[in-house]
Formats: structure tokens, sequence, C-alpha cells
């Protein structure tokens, strides 16, 4: 007994029609109805796709496109201007974005001791523990060996975006480096009375002076613009600080008044002493003149004594008495005798005034 039938051989005609299978027809409907929805659903995300690959440049950014990690075009062709672009979707392409003219902040915090803005705004900051934690808590030493809390908020702007963006990996951790950097040296070489009160502004200067050096020595592309710096004293010490800060307050005052005295009195004298110069200046000039004036007289008057100095004494003589007896109602004149004895002259003066005579009644 066979157990495997023959097929029909009827069936195998070529003539003969085949049966038709329904789920063998359903199944090939729905799997050209899944072929369409597929190719819309991919052609949809091709244009999606493509589309996310356009981006706008504002006014005050340029932008660099990255293709496969790099720039497409060289130099100043490299940076896109402000209004709509397209590039790859990434991987393919890659965009940034770089402010030319908008101001970048970075904030250094290496030398502060922790804590959250949140924390320092809602003032609910832990209490110092006894010591400084060097894991946790930042700090700087100044040149005389003490130390200091301090950070540095740095404002700069980007000038050469090219520079910025290809020159490093991430140019904003170079700047942070930069800053980090600064408050250390800046720190090494102040004392910490300078930094905490005396020379608040000069240690500030310092900072942002370091911080452009660096800068310019690494190529960043950037301008540094302004450099604010805020340094306290170790929290646990807050008191002791206060204390120097009043001594110092006290003897800046003492050393003030002594110097407004010392200028007062130094100013008197020097009024006095200019006063009395003055006033001798002008009696040199008195005395120079007169004297001037004296020796002018005498030089013209010499010839005259030393031609005939017998007539010019009794000129001089002459003349010097006409002077003084100007208002003199009498004039008595005694010269000398035959022999050149001056004459006297003997008036009889009674020693007693006469009295008036009265009248006798008649």
């Amino acid at each position: 007994m066979n157990d495997h039938p023959h097929p029909d051989p009827e069936a195998r005609k070529p003539g003969a029609e085949n049966p038709v299978d329904p789920g063998a027809t359903a199944l090939a409907e729905a799997l050209r109805s899944s072929f369409v929805i597929v190719k819309a659903v991919m052609v949809v995300l091709l244009v999606v796709f493509l589309g996310s690959g356009f981006f706008k440049v504002g006014p005050d950014e340029r932008a660099i496109i990255l293709r496969l990690g790099k720039p497409v075009g060289a130099g100043e062709a490299a940076l896109l201007g402000p209004g709509l672009h397209w590039s790859w979707p990434y991987p393919i392409d890659e965009y940034r974005k770089v402010s030319i003219s908008g101001i970048q902040r970075i904030t250094s915090s290496v030398g502060w001791y922790a804590t959250t803005p949140e924390a320092e705004l809602a003032g609910t900051e832990l209490m110092p523990g006894p010591s400084l934690n060097p894991s946790v808590d930042g700090y700087a030493l100044t040149a005389d060996g003490n130390i200091i809390h301090t950070r540095a908020t740095l404002n700069y702007r980007i000038a050469d975006p090219i520079t910025f963006v290809f020159n490093f990996v991430n140019a904003s951790n170079a700047v942070q480096n930069a800053l980090d950097n600064a408050l250390h040296f800046a720190a090494t070489r102040s004392l910490v009375d300078d930094v905490l009160t005396r020379d608040i502004i000069g240690f500030g200067e310092l900072v942002k002076r370091r911080t452009t050096e660096l800068v310019a020595k690494q190529n960043l592309g950037i301008v540094v613009e302004q450099c604010k710096v805020q340094s306290i004293p170790p929290r646990q010490l807050r008191d002791a600080f206060a204390n120097v800060l009043k001594a110092e307050i006290a003897r800046s005052k003492a050393l003030n008044e002594a110097r407004s005295h010392e200028n007062q009195v130094t100013n008197k004298a020097g009024a006095d002493a200019e006063s009395r110069v003055n006033l001798a200046v002008s009696e040199r000039v008195r005395v120079v003149s007169d004297v001037k004036s004296r020796a002018e007289v005498f030089s013209t008057l010499l010839p005259e004594y030393n031609a005939n100095p017998s007539l010019f004494v009794q000129r001089r003589l002459t003349e010097s008495l006409g002077r003084v007896m100007t208002n003199v109602q009498d004039k008595i004149f005694l010269t000398e005798g035959e022999n050149g004895r001056t004459k006297e002259l003997r008036l009889l003066l009674n020693r007693e005034l006469p009295k008036a005579k009265t009248e006798e009644p008649r």
C-alpha cells in the first residue's frame, strides 16, 4: 500500500486554472499598502531631516559651519553673517554661533569657600567650621603668608571668532583657567592688608592685567573688558580681621589729624616767613635806593669840594642854615674877627620877666 498519493495529472495541465488563495491576496494587498505608508513616512522624514538644517544668525552674531569637524571655507569666508542659512544636519554638518558684540561673562571661585549663589542670596550659608577644609573650601595665599578668600567676575567680548572657535576645543575653559591663574598670581604678589583694605583697586587691576597677558599669550581671540574682584578674610578669623581694621582706621584718623595740624602750622609759618621776607626785601630795596641816591649826590659834589674846600663848606653851611632857619624871625650871623677868633655875642636877659605896669587912677 502506497501512503504518498500522486498528484492529479489533470491539475498539471497548462490549460487548467489554479485556485486563488484569499489569504495570500490579502497579505499582498497589506504589503503594498505598508510599502506606500513607509515610502510616505520616509519622504516626510527626509523633508524634516533636510529642513532641520536651516538656522538663523542674529545681527550681533557670526556662525561657522563644521563639516565632519572641519570648517567650510577659510578665513573670513568661513564666517556667516546675519540671516537665514542652511547646512547638512548633524552628524554631517554642525554650526556654531559666536557673539561678536555681546559681552561674555565667566566667574572664578577657585579661591572662594564652599557655597552656592542661591544660599548667598537667601542668607542661608552654613556656619564656618573651626578650620578650613581644603577639599571643599578654596583659598589663596598672600605674599605675607596670610589666607584670604577671593573670587573674580570677568567680562570679555570675542574679537576673532575663527581663532576663538578653532584654536581650542573649548575656549571658554581656557579663559576660565587664565582667570583662575591670575587670581592666585595676584594674591601671591600682594599683602593681605592691600588686598582687603589699602589697595583693593590695585589688586583688581593686577588680576585683570595678568588675565590679559595670559589671553594674549594663548591667542584666544578675545578682548578683556572688565574684571571685578571680591576678597574677604577667612570666616573663622572675621572678628580678628575686624579688630585689625578698626585699629587701622583709628591709626589713619590719628595720622590724618596730625598731618592736618602739621599743614596748618607749616602754612602759617610759611606765610609768616614769606611776609617777613617781603618786608626785608622792601626795606633792602629802600635802603639800596637811598644809598645809591646819596652816592650819586656825593659823586656830584666831590669835584666841587676838591676844587675849593673852604668855599664848598661855607656854601653848604649857608644852604643848611637857610633850610633850618627858614621860619626864624631873627637871624644873627657872627663872623670871625681879624685875629681869626670867632666873635662872641652876649645878650643880657632879665632873670625875671618885667611885670606889667598897672594904670594909676586919675
